[in-house]
C-alpha cells in the first residue's frame, strides 16, 4: 500500500486527563447466582421475572413489534436473553442512548438520554457532562436484567457509546460506517470494506466487520485507549479521504448529502464524533426482515454474505454453533496502537 499523506498527531494519554467528566452510579451490585436460560413468557401481557436475584418487570409481551413476521415483544426479548452472554461484553460500562419502540419496528421512535424515573435500584448509570455543562445520567447495560429492562423500554436495537464511562472521551475502537449513496448496491458495499481492510491490514491495524442490519456494513479496529475521541476522528476522516481519493469511481467521503456522487459508497467517518453511537453488533433492526446487526467473517463477507442472511431467527444458532466474532474487541493484546501515526507518514 503507497504512503498515506498526512496522518493527524495523536497524543499520549496524560494521567488523568479527561475532556468530558463522567461518574458511574452503582446499582445494587451484590453477589448474584449464576443462571441457565432465562425463558420469556409469551401466553401473558406482563410478567415479572426473578434474574440474578433482581425482579425483572416485562409488559406487553404478547404485542407484535413485527406483526408480518408474528414477531412479538416477547420474542425480542428472548433473542437478547440468548444472545446475552456473547453481547454483554461489549456493553459493559458504556452509557447507552435509548432509541425507543414502543410500537414496534414499524411505528414511530423517539430518542432518550437520561435513564427514566422510576427505575429499578438496581440500574447503574454514567452520568456525562456535555458541553452545554448539562450533565445527564445515561442508563448502563451490565448484566441480563439491566439489558431486559432497558429492551422492555421498546428499544429494539442497542446504541451505546464508543468509550467506556471511566473515561467517555477516550474509546477502545474506531470504526468505519459504510453507507451506500442511492443507486449503489451492496456489491459496492462489499467491494468498499474490502479496500478498508486492505489499507487497515497495510497500516498493520486488526479489523473486525459486522452487518449493519441495515444497508451497509461496519468495519472496527480495536485500539489502545488513549487518543481522544477527536483524534481517533481526525485519524478516521484523513484514512477516509484518502481512500476516496484513491478510489473515485466507488468511494466518497463526502459528507453534504447533496455532494455525494451517486453510485458510491460513503466511508462515514464522522460518526466517531464525540457523542455519536453506531447501533450494536447483535441489534437486530426495525427493518421488515427483523434483521440483526451481525459479525461475520471477511471471507463471508467476500464470498456473498449479505444482510438480509441474518435475522432474529437463525442468529442465536449461528452464535452458538461458531462464538463471538467479535470477542478480540475486547481483549487487551493485538490493539492498534494510534499513537504511531504523527503527523509524518510511516508506511
Amino acid at each position: 500500500m503507497p504512503p498515506i499523506r498526512t496522518l493527524p498527531t495523536v497524543a499520549r494519554r496524560s494521567a488523568g486527563a479527561t475532556t468530558h467528566p463522567s461518574r458511574i452510579t452503582r446499582g445494587d451490585r451484590r453477589r448474584r447466582p449464576s443462571i441457565g436460560r432465562v425463558v420469556i413468557p409469551t401466553d401473558v401481557d406482563d410478567a415479572v421475572l426473578t434474574i440474578a436475584g433482581h425482579k425483572v418487570r416485562l409488559t406487553n409481551l404478547r404485542k407484535l413489534f413485527w406483526p408480518e413476521l408474528g414477531i412479538s415483544k416477547a420474542d425480542l426479548l428472548q433473542y437478547y436473553a440468548d444472545v446475552a452472554p456473547a453481547l454483554l461484553p461489549h456493553l459493559a460500562n458504556r452509557a447507552m442512548v435509548m432509541k425507543r419502540y414502543p410500537d414496534g419496528a414499524a411505528g414511530a421512535y423517539f430518542f432518550m438520554k437520561r435513564a427514566p424515573e422510576p427505575r429499578p435500584d438496581w440500574i447503574e448509570t454514567c452520568s456525562i457532562a456535555h458541553g452545554s455543562g448539562n450533565v445527564i445520567a445515561f442508563p448502563i447495560v451490565q448484566d441480563l436484567p439491566s439489558l431486559l429492562w432497558l429492551v422492555n423500554l421498546g428499544c429494539i436495537d442497542l446504541n451505546p457509546w464508543y468509550a467506556r464511562c471511566g473515561d467517555v472521551d477516550r474509546p477502545d475502537y474506531l470504526h468505519f460506517d459504510l453507507d451506500p449513496v442511492p443507486d449503489a448496491t451492496f456489491d459496492n458495499v462489499r467491494a468498499t470494506a474490502l479496500i478498508v481492510r486492505d489499507a487497515l491490514t497495510a497500516l498493520g491495524m486488526p479489523s473486525f466487520v459486522k452487518t449493519t442490519g441495515s444497508k451497509g456494513v461496519h468495519v472496527y479496529v480495536p485500539i489502545v485507549r488513549g487518543p481522544t475521541q477527536k483524534q481517533v476522528w481526525a485519524f478516521a476522516k484523513e484514512l477516509a479521504f484518502m481512500l476516496a481519493q484513491r478510489n473515485p469511481t466507488l468511494v466518497t467521503a463526502e459528507y453534504r448529502i447533496a455532494k455525494r456522487p451517486r453510485n458510491h459508497v460513503l466511508i462515514d467517518y464522522n460518526q466517531n464524533a464525540w457523542g455519536r453511537t453506531l447501533v450494536s453488533l447483535y441489534s437486530p433492526r426495525p427493518m421488515p426482515r427483523a434483521t440483526v446487526s451481525t459479525p461475520i467473517t471477511w471471507d463471508e463477507l467476500a464470498d456473498g454474505a449479505r444482510t438480509d442472511d441474518f435475522c432474529i431467527a437463525n442468529v442465536p444458532a449461528r452464535l452458538a454453533a461458531i462464538g463471538d466474532l467479535w470477542a478480540p474487541l475486547n481483549a487487551k493484546r493485538g490493539r492498534a496502537d494510534l499513537t504511531r501515526f504523527t503527523g509524518a507518514a510511516h508506511h
